[in-house]
């Protein structure tokens, strides 16, 4: 068997939870058959493998993720050889662009007001977050590129620092929080810069009035059957690939 001392590791710590959830399953319903039931058969498996998700990374070289709970706003793109499970979030974009959105100061503003809490932490809620979040309009070519070279410079700040250091991106984005100089710091803002660039907001613009509003007119326009810009990167991009670079966590 290949893994024999990882499958032993799941055997010890993961099928005594499974097998109770079966056993107790099966005492509430007084029935042999169900969900709980049914995956005591493979209990070495996930509760819920999400076919159709696994189905779609599959055909991308990379996607976002971030943690479903988290204090900070780090957001990374992981190899889809790596599936996610339930405590993250996926967002199926390769793209430079897209990341930049997802990591701004703007996306994480909503992210606050919109999602749920667990203690003292933020919990990412797709349906209350994402599924309301309007993303730039009318993007510029030239704003579109500022973007992604901004998320491109911000991911290489990060990998070299962790390298040098040999932190987690935890330990470094800890670092934001301390007065003074700091490098993280700086190419946030940069790239909330592009971002409210991109957005077309001005200076003293509240950024959650200014979301809210454009929430309100696109779910309009969509109710008249109108068309907006969905999220990711705009089709009118004439070269997609050369947004998509290499970068991402591997299961190396």
């Amino acid at each position: 068997m290949r893994f024999k001392a990882a499958f032993e590791i799941a055997r010890k710590r993961v099928m005594p939870g499974v097998l109770e959830k079966a056993s107790r399953e099966k005492d509430e319903t007084g029935r042999t058959v169900g969900p709980r039931q049914n995956h005591a058969k493979v209990w070495w498996q996930f509760w819920r493998p999400r076919p159709e998700v696994i189905a779609l990374l599959k055909k991308l070289p990379r996607y976002i993720a971030c943690s479903r709970v988290t204090k900070r706003p780090i957001f990374e793109f992981i190899s889809p050889v790596i599936h996610p499970n339930e405590a993250l979030v996926a967002f199926t974009f390769a793209d430079d662009y897209s990341f930049g959105i997802l990591q701004s100061g703007v996306h994480w503003d909503w992210f606050k007001a919109r999602c749920s809490t667990l203690k003292a932490d933020f919990r990412y809620t797709s349906d209350t977050v994402f599924a309301t979040f309007p993303w730039p309009q009318k993007p510029k070519a030239a704003q579109i590129r500022a973007v992604a070279g901004a998320a491109r410079a911000l991911r290489a700040l990060r990998r070299e620092t962790l390298e040098d250091h040999g932190w987690s991106l935890r330990d470094l984005y800890r670092t934001r929080e301390t007065p003074g100089e700091n490098p993280l710091r700086d190419a946030h803002a940069v790239l909330d810069t592009a971002v409210r660039a991109a957005y077309g907001m001005k200076e003293n613009d509240d950024i959650l009035a200014f979301l809210l509003k454009l929430n309100l007119e696109l779910a309009e326009k969509e109710s008249k059957g109108q068309s907006i810009t969905p999220p990711g990167l705009p089709s009118f991009v004439p070269n997609p690939a050369d947004f998509v670079t290499k970068d991402c966590v591997t299961a190396n």
